[in-house]
């Protein structure tokens, strides 16, 4: 309590709160213990409550201060209060205690918000009132007990109009660009009523001030607006990508836009609109614009994914500031290069980041067994970002090594993983010793290494070890392919998968024993294995002409856009007759999708691919190898399985648990 002097307590946890206090209150001889609290002292001062006090660590000093309903009764009243001194240090202190809940459901309660808005629509209190009366009611919505949709349109105008102010408060116009930032994140409706209040304009001239957290929360409020969806969401986004409805200052608000994102590009990158639009829709080129110079582009949908969400944007704008001519050279590069050979900017550092959090294990909680150790990490403050600023022209530099083109992205990312992996393995001491390793580690030099890993791993067997596995592998793979055919016959439960993607009807499809037809039919819930009589109808195999996985399927195709990568990996058909007709799947595990297209290649005479065949192939070849290798120097081994011994004449020997439990 602040004034008495600290003392050493110990809090029994098994007792209730209420009578901790009351004891508390005793020491000190204070009456009236419902109108106290405890709260932690240091760090964030929370409130102590029944369901949070399991969490308080062993050593957090707490204080005895006011109940949240005492505290949240005095200072709705000094809100009010006739003495603008007290008004001030009242709305202060409300807006540093509406960080917790505790204290902001007592406050709600006594409907302090709405008098918050009053004071808010009234706008007659000076400028720091009326900072902290914004940044209290922020906090105090942000809590979610009180909907947004709750706003009356004449406080919205207002928060508008705090925003659109060209004189006014910074502080003022900071809390009212977030509390826009939430409406629109909300609602549609609150969306569209922000859209016609706030101006685009002024928005623009606050990305082009001075003061940086103003910049922030304008541009916060862009990227909401961008990301709100619907019928607003497109329109704004016409207003931004028009380039035919705009002059010179929509031209530099594009500019602007993206620069400031990138945390300031030099002006020497200012170029006119149709050249900064090549640049920016070509060389930045996320992945949710569709194509060039769409109105449909959504940036917020590529940095939706976590990890490594906004990290991403983050290095691309540590890159874009801290290095801004190579980030010039390698948009201008590749905006120069034919479509298909362009390296995408943002969609690879969103990639490569996401590469670097895997193999830095960020985001992942400390590892109690972990042995990695890169001194690299006692060398560089920000090291995460100067990484990627190394990797981003690595990768442009293997993506040309490579000539690759939007196809072989992937491919490009391995090598990248694998230039990174290795030259972090060498245990580099600097940014300097890593940038000069992973730079003489090109394309060519990991060709090599995997070729020389292979060879050594293939030269590790000994000669006839290796002719061995060649002779048992035909063995092997007979051996694999009758247990698809034997899976085939026992048949698979199917799901039917309607287009509104919704699971209705199950049917069975089963091989016949002769290996000739295929049986199939609808069937009810909970039925094991129907036999072929009931199964109506059939396909013989001579009739089947290929069977075709993914994408190719005719039911994907027929949805093309609409499915899940899940529903693909899982998704295959049967042609059969001219290729007029067609049998779809959707296997309802990875596993039953792997036994049925081999078994179905199997049934064509064409050899089996699934990942499922090479790994049991691989496992076979392990097991039977070690088999034959045993020393068996002296063993006789016979023709013929032993004889099962007859059954003992009791079984006394067996131990019954059930009776010793009893």
């Amino acid at each position: 309590m602040p004034g008495a002097y600290p003392q050493l307590i110990q809090l029994d946890q098994k007792k209730p709160l209420t009578a901790v206090i009351k004891e508390v209150c005793d020491k000190w001889n204070l009456p009236g213990p419902d109108n106290y609290a405890l709260q932690y002292a240091d760090g964030v001062q929370t409130y102590i409550t029944e369901s949070n006090r399991l969490d308080i660590k062993n050593g957090s000093i707490l204080r005895l201060t006011k109940a949240p309903g005492r505290c949240a009764e005095d200072l709705y009243k000094g809100i009010q209060s006739s003495d603008s001194g007290v008004r001030c240090d009242s709305m202060k202190l409300l807006a540093d205690v509406s960080t917790d809940i505790t204290f902001a459901q007592e406050f709600i309660s006594r409907d302090g918000h709405s008098l918050l808005v009053k004071i808010v629509e009234d706008a007659h209190e000076a400028p720091l009132i009326m900072t902290h009366t914004l940044t209290a009611f922020m906090e105090l919505m942000d809590h979610g007990i009180v909907s947004w949709e709750n706003l009356s349109s004449v406080f919205i105008k207002k928060i508008a109009s705090f925003g659109n102010a060209k004189v006014l408060d910074t502080s003022i116009q900071q809390v009212s660009l977030a509390i826009l930032e939430s409406m629109v994140l909300s609602s549609s409706s609150l969306f569209n009523e922000v859209k016609h209040e706030i101006t685009l304009e002024r928005l623009v001239s606050h990305l082009q001030v001075t003061n940086q957290q103003l910049q922030t929360k304008a541009m916060a409020l862009l990227m909401a607006m961008l990301l709100a969806g619907g019928e607003a969401d497109r329109q704004v986004r016409n207003i931004i990508h028009s380039s035919s409805s705009v002059g010179d200052e929509m031209a530099h608000y594009l500019y602007v836009l993206q620069t400031v994102r990138l945390n300031h590009l030099e002006a020497r990158m200012r170029t006119p609109l149709d050249s900064y639009n090549q640049v920016y829709f070509k060389g930045i080129c996320f992945t949710g614009s569709g194509r060039p110079n769409s109105a449909s582009l959504n940036p917020g949908l590529d940095l939706s994914r976590c990890p490594p969400g906004l990290l991403a944007l983050d290095t691309m704008a540590y890159f874009a500031s801290r290095y801004p001519d190579a980030y010039s050279r390698f948009v201008l590069e590749n905006s120069s290069r034919e479509d298909k050979h362009e390296c995408p900017f943002a969609r690879s550092s969103i990639q490569l980041t996401l590469i670097l959090c895997e193999i830095l294990r960020i985001g992942e909680p400390p590892s109690e067994t972990g042995s990695d150790y890169h001194p690299i990490f006692f060398a560089q403050d920000r090291l995460l970002e100067e990484l990627f600023c190394i990797c981003i022209q690595l990768l442009n530099k293997t993506w040309k090594e490579m000539r690759a083109t939007q196809e072989d992205f992937d491919k490009v990312m391995q090598v990248v993983r694998e230039q990174i992996t290795r030259t972090l393995s060498s245990k580099p001491t600097s940014l300097e010793l890593f940038k000069n390793k992973v730079n003489v580690l090109n394309y060519s030099e990991i060709l090599k290494l995997r070729q020389t890993e292979r060879l050594h791993q293939e030269e590790t067997l000994a000669p006839p070890v290796l002719e061995l596995k060649e002779r048992l592998k035909p063995e092997l793979l007979e051996l694999i392919r009758q247990q698809r055919l034997n899976r085939l016959c026992h048949g698979t439960l199917f799901r039917k998968i309607s287009s509104r993607r919704r699971q209705d009807k199950l049917w069975y499809c089963r091989l016949s024993p002769n290996h000739k037809v295929l049986h199939y039919g609808d069937v009810e819930e909970e039925t094991e294995m129907p036999s072929i009589e009931a199964l109506q109808e059939k396909i013989p195999v001579a009739d089947i002409k290929s069977v075709v996985t993914g994408k190719d399927c005719p039911h994907m195709k027929e949805n093309k856009g609409k499915q899940t990568k899940e529903v693909l990996d899982l998704a295959f058909s049967i042609t059969y007759d001219v290729e007029e007709y067609s049998l779809n799947f959707i296997a309802s595990s990875r596993t039953d999708f792997c036994l049925w297209t081999d078994g179905l290649n199997v049934l064509l005479g064409k050899e089996m691919s699934s990942e499922s065949m090479r790994s049991e192939l691989e496992i076979l070849l392990s097991m039977e190898i070690k088999l034959r290798l045993l020393d068996l120097e002296n063993v006789p081994i016979p023709d013929t399985a032993p004889p099962i011994p007859k059954p003992p004449s009791n079984f006394n020997f067996c131990y019954d648990f059930s009776q010793a439990e009893q």
